[in-house]
């Protein structure tokens, strides 16, 4: 809150979260000026942060496939404003024309096979089906005991 430091009239996170303090917001002068002054500045100070605190670093995506690529496109996106250090592309099959069209969004990417009659991810795969998120669960949690974390 302006002039009351201590008083938090709201508060900012990573990926855009802002969550505001309404009662304390109702109760100021010219709000919409001062949440968006402290935002400003809060932004900056958490970009920052992060880069003082989150080196970049290298991240693989990995999914079953790229058809249109959409899915793969968001993550790109995202991870390049959250300043990643080098993304790299890993999937098992690809569309050929949609596997070029990362090599120029990606760092680096890996296709093990583009085949000219891609017409869907899943024709490539005996058992299709999504995974859950219990079994993701199981799986990140497996790994934390294998490395110890």
């Amino acid at each position: 809150m302006p002039g009351r430091e201590e008083v938090a009239m709201g508060a900012i996170a990573s990926g855009g979260v802002r969550v505001l303090n309404d009662y304390v917001v109702n109760v100021l002068p010219r709000a919409e000026l001062a949440i968006a002054q402290a935002t400003e500045k809060e932004m900056r100070e958490l970009r920052r942060r992060e880069a003082e605190y989150r080196p970049g670093r290298t991240v693989i995506l990995v999914d079953d496939g790229l058809a249109t690529g959409a899915t793969m496109r968001a993550a790109v996106q995202a991870l390049r404003e959250q300043k990643a250090a080098a993304i790299i592309v890993a999937v098992p099959v690809a569309a050929p024309d949609t596997c070029e069209e990362f090599k120029h969004l990606a760092d680096e990417v890996v296709c093990a096979t583009t085949p000219e009659s891609f017409q869907a991810v899943g024709q490539f795969y005996e058992d299709f089906t999504q995974t859950t998120d219990d079994e993701v669960r199981q799986l990140l949690a497996r790994a934390m005991e294998r490395s110890g974390e």
